[in-house]
């Protein structure tokens, strides 16, 4: 008997982890825009630590040795038949070609701000692209972010602490950031962003009519709550606007805002042999599959699905939860959905946590850089 093609669209982070659960029962086809897997996380690192960000969110596929059997295609979604179970994909080089799928995964994500980004990108692209916004945080003396999510606060945050120095203000719409968390966490995480030095500016909703919030730059930021502008050496949005990677799809497959439908076990409710996992996903006002291991219900599903099994449902959290601030000099502080905190100390998360739990539990064994330059 054959086996099952599986096509999934996007290998960001939740993508990627599918394609790994599901590369032993199928043949696996990957479309990605992206030369390895760049993640969307730990905003505040990449832009204050690029070097060892990277060696930890920016990894080429080939790393991965659970990838090694997936066929991997440089490209993006021109368009899709779900009735005849096919789609075309366009290439860096202007060719295209088709793919046929027994069931199809689509984990495209969104794109927002200037850190994700559906563009072609090569290694050294990435790379220049890290650098370059590292320098223009390096080089400015003020710094102002605005958002209240866990990206703006985590940016915040780490520069304030990359660069003491360097005035840093948040500002925010509502009474505090972190709106989508339990309130628990906002107070544990603001006292430190308060001892950091960062400035808080709550109430502030900033006019975003014509600004291009994929760029970092110097700026002045107008606010439609009446206070003054705001100037400074540099503006770091990150203000939610998210829109979903869903161009090239048939709309009877996307809600109105343009994010792939699905029913709680993630296939979408017109064909049952298309699913959707990660922020592309309409499961929950918060689109949680992205943060709540859904890689492995999806991946458990689809073979449920092909082999006649029973499916699993998907249950949101009601809140947010997880790392904010990402790692810094005494560990990696991690929330839970009722805001309690718990520590990973800094040993910890270099010997253990990345090593072992990371890099061998979650991805199944990842290629020291140097053996990935042997091959």
């Amino acid at each position: 008997m054959s086996r099952p093609r599986v096509v999934i669209a996007g290998l960001g982070d939740t993508g990627t982890l599918t394609a790994i659960h599901l590369a032993r029962r199928a043949d696996v086809v990957g479309i990605t825009v992206a030369p390895g897997l760049i993640s969307g996380q730990e905003l505040g690192m990449r832009l204050t630590r690029p070097e060892a960000w990277a060696h930890e969110y920016a990894l080429p596929y080939r790393r991965y040795r659970a990838l090694d059997a997936p066929t991997i295609v440089h490209g993006r979604i021109t368009s899709l038949d779900p009735d005849v179970r096919r789609l075309t994909v366009a290439r860096p080089d202007g060719t295209t070609l088709d793919e046929s799928y027994d069931a199809l995964v689509i984990a495209t994500g969104v794109t927002n701000g200037f850190w994700r980004t559906t563009r072609f990108r090569d290694e050294e692209q990435v790379s220049a692209e890290l650098a370059d916004h590292h320098r223009q945080v390096r080089q400015a003396r003020s710094v102002i972010v605005v958002g209240g999510g866990a990206s703006a606060v985590s940016a915040a945050a780490n520069i304030a602490a990359y660069s003491p120095d360097t005035k840093v203000d948040l500002y925010f719409p509502g009474p505090s950031p972190l709106r989508t968390h339990h309130p628990r966490t906002w107070r544990t995480v603001g006292e430190r962003l308060e001892r950091a030095g960062v400035r808080l500016h709550p109430d502030h909703r900033a006019v975003l009519d014509d600004v291009d919030t994929t760029r970092l730059d110097a700026g002045t930021v107008h606010w439609s709550t009446g206070q003054p502008p705001a100037q400074a050496d540099l503006v770091v949005w990150a203000v939610g606007r998210t829109a979903p990677n869903t161009d090239g799809l048939p709309t009877a497959l996307l809600d109105d805002d343009g994010f792939v439908q699905v029913t709680p076990t993630l296939q979408n409710p017109l064909y049952p042999n298309i699913f959707a996992v990660g922020d592309v996903a309409a499961t929950d006002p918060l689109r949680s599959s992205a943060r709540n291991r859904a890689d492995r219900l999806v991946a458990h599903n689809v073979r449920a699905h092909l082999q006649g099994g029973r499916l699993r449902t998907y249950r949101p959290p009601p809140r947010r939860w997880g790392s904010v601030l990402g790692p810094q000099t005494d560990g990696l502080q991690v929330f839970a959905p009722n805001g309690r905190a718990f520590r990973f100390p800094a040993w910890a998360v270099e010997r253990v946590l990345w090593p072992v739990i990371v890099r061998r539990g979650i991805y199944h064994g990842v290629r020291p850089a140097r053996q990935d330059h042997d091959r």
